[in-house]
């Protein structure tokens, strides 16, 4: 179902992975298979970052991090680029939105500062359809969802509903 009125739309599924996969799609997402996963995170969500690169690299993505992710990263033993941010000088991560070099980002912040910076990052995902998320847990349910993206399938709610109360 959707609500036209509002953009709004909904994803059915078996799984959570297939039913993110589905709004995903329905929203006009595009969800990358492979390419290069950009990883720029907070303090924070490093040790779970690990986990999404690792996601990541067994479905085929190279791994870019900002300096401080790359640590984390590479720590955990996970390999990766390192790329600049906007303020560290160019080449950096507008640069490589702009020449096509990445095809999914995942970039949190945490204050002022951060949240300025990703600015122009959030902004050139936009006008280059790069998928971009900015939290942890959406990057956690687009790994689940490309587990699931090769079988997603039209379900009759009424299937679905027997399904569940069995």
């Amino acid at each position: 179902p959707e609500m036209k009125s509002t953009g709004e739309v909904m994803g059915t599924g078996r799984t959570f992975g297939e039913a993110y996969a589905k709004a995903q799609l329905a929203s006009g997402v595009v969800l990358p298979l492979s390419g290069t996963a950009l990883l720029s995170v907070r303090d924070r969500d490093k040790p779970a970052a690990v986990e999404r690169a690792q996601s990541l690299v067994g479905r085929g993505f190279e791994i870019v991090g900002t300096h401080g992710t790359a640590d984390a990263l590479e720590e955990a033993g996970v390999r990766c680029r390192r790329a600049n941010k906007v303020r560290e000088g160019r080449p950096h991560i507008v640069d490589m939105i702009k020449n096509g070099e990445v095809s999914l980002i995942v970039n949190t912040t945490e204050g002022k500062q951060a949240i300025t910076e990703s600015q122009s990052i959030r902004a050139e995902a936009v006008h280059y359809k790069v998928t971009y998320y900015t939290t942890i847990s959406a990057a956690k349910a687009t790994c689940d969802a490309l587990d699931h993206i090769d079988d997603v399938e039209v379900n009759r709610l009424q299937d679905l509903h027997r399904e569940m109360s069995v």
